[in-house]
């Protein structure tokens, strides 16, 4: 029998459920609503003078290339972010699930980058690939290979997306961890009975039963890359070169801020959580129907 809790009175639930909700209203219902309202008026940099505008806000910026390259460049980087690091804290926790020498050591060390804040982490990846200073693009250079990203387009988009997955890796990894931990041994056991390898074990019977976990950190990933990769992306190249590492989280700051548009930098908000909106939508109305629970 389910088990649930009556109140006596009415206004009980109420109380209880007041900070939380308060919270909700505050922090996202106010700014996206306020945002909304924002993205049809064109204003002064201190707000003083407010005309409305309409849709022209968003003809302006599906229509300028720099914005279309933003889309284009927050793709590539929230599905390189999402992918690697995924594989990447997928295999090193089965590997630490393993009984190896000095695990509890291993486990540590792979935790420890998640308390490093992300402007942190992007200033000591600039330091390591500093073209002039750097000890990896010294090495690189070694091997016949220029690394200049303060030029490169393309080496700067990756110099991001390598400090972007370096800094979630141990985030993962945790819960990758947790997951192989929870899995039977029994059932691994018999598998290997059955004359199972080691990747056909891994394929047909770790993987699927580690699919919530994937699908969670899947979707955690994705609002990652979308959001919380700005402080990284302003301490590393601040969108440079030549917009190349530009994503739109960065681009809505920089055009708010920096170019003082703020009818524009709204629209481009509005249009940032009509994509993250979706994206969640599509992957739990159609990517977790294969995930087995």
């Amino acid at each position: 029998m389910d088990k649930r809790v009556v109140f006596r009175s009415r206004w009980v639930p109420w109380a209880l459920l007041a900070p939380q909700l308060t919270i909700i209203l505050v922090f996202f219902y106010w700014p996206a609503i306020q945002a909304v309202v924002q993205s049809v008026f064109l204003q002064d940099a201190f707000g003083g003078h407010l005309q409305f505008v309409g849709l022209e806000n968003f003809e302006q910026l599906f229509g300028d290339p720099l914005y279309l390259n933003s889309i284009r460049v927050t793709a590539v980087f929230s599905v390189a972010v999402t992918v690697m690091g995924l594989v990447i804290s997928l295999t090193l926790a089965y590997f630490a699930d393993r009984a190896l020498k000095a695990k509890l050591a291993f486990r540590t060390l792979l935790i420890w980058p998640y308390a490093v804040a992300p402007a942190v982490a992007g200033v000591l990846w600039l330091f390591m690939f500093s073209p002039t200073l750097g000890v990896v693009a010294h090495w690189l250079k070694n091997f016949g290979v220029t690394w200049n990203h303060l030029i490169d387009g393309d080496q700067a988009l990756l110099l991001i997306v390598l400090a972007s997955v370096w800094k979630q890796i141990s985030y993962n990894f945790i819960f990758f961890l947790a997951g192989l931990q929870s899995i039977p041994k029994g059932v691994l056991e018999a598998a290997a009975i059955d004359g199972a390898g080691a990747w056909r074990t891994f394929r047909a019977i770790v993987f699927p039963l580690l699919s919530p976990t994937t699908f969670f950190l899947f979707v955690v990933n994705i609002v990652y890359a979308f959001f919380d990769t700005f402080a990284i992306v302003d301490s590393m190249t601040s969108g440079g070169p030549g917009q190349s590492t530009e994503i739109l989280v960065y681009k809505v700051y920089h055009d708010g801020f920096k170019a003082l548009d703020i009818g524009g930098s709204s629209a481009q908000s509005v249009v940032l959580m009509v994509i993250v909106i979706a994206l969640t939508f599509v992957q739990f109305r159609y990517i977790e129907r294969r995930v087995q629970y």
